[in-house]
């Protein structure tokens, strides 16, 4: 295979490797990545995929001697700060936003003006209430009414003396009975 290298000179003494010898080595099966082999030049050898870096041996070797090498963990990376900028810078960029280079302060004032406008945006919706929306909650206010209306008479029954409580109730089968005559 490096006869085809080697100059004039240097490959008299390499004659048995003939032309028809180095096309067979160069030619793998029968397609690559760009399709059939067979109408392919062996002189353009840029064509031919070739493994441009070298298998290290620690793969095929199981010694258990050997110490393996590992990727190194990137401490910038790994911290919690990095990745909370990276997340930022991420966010900024699925936005439209650009990294602004605006002082903390200002960052922070900005950031109480937009939560100030969705605060009255939010406001201004509740506000902007429907017809139906009004009218009920004027019927809900009306039955809170109605129920505080008959807690306190209830609450009046029951602080009121006995005696008060039975007139009561004689007053009403009197008016139970004076009905049921007249019918």
């Amino acid at each position: 295979m490096k006869s085809h290298l080697l100059g004039p000179e240097e490959n008299e003494g390499h004659s048995e490797l003939s032309a028809s010898h180095l096309v067979a080595e160069l030619k793998p099966e029968k397609t690559n990545l760009y399709g059939p082999l067979e109408n392919i030049d062996p002189k353009d050898s840029c064509l031919i995929p070739r493994n441009i870096m070298a298998e290290p041996d620690y793969i095929e070797d199981d010694n258990p001697e050997l110490i393996r090498p590992q990727k190194l963990i990137n401490p910038v990376k790994s911290s919690r700060n990095h990745q909370d900028l990276h997340r930022e810078l991420l966010m900024n960029q699925k936005r439209g936003l650009a990294p602004q280079n605006k002082p903390e302060l200002q960052k922070v004032m900005e950031k109480r003006r937009r939560d100030q406008v969705i605060k009255q945006k939010e406001e201004e919706a509740q506000k902007k209430k429907s017809d139906l929306e009004i009218e009920l909650l004027k019927r809900q206010q009306k039955l809170e009414q109605l129920e505080l209306e008959k807690q306190k008479l209830q609450e009046e029954q029951e602080n009121a003396p006995e005696f008060v409580k039975v007139k009561g109730n004689l007053r009403r089968t009197g008016q139970e009975v004076a009905q049921a005559q007249e019918s």
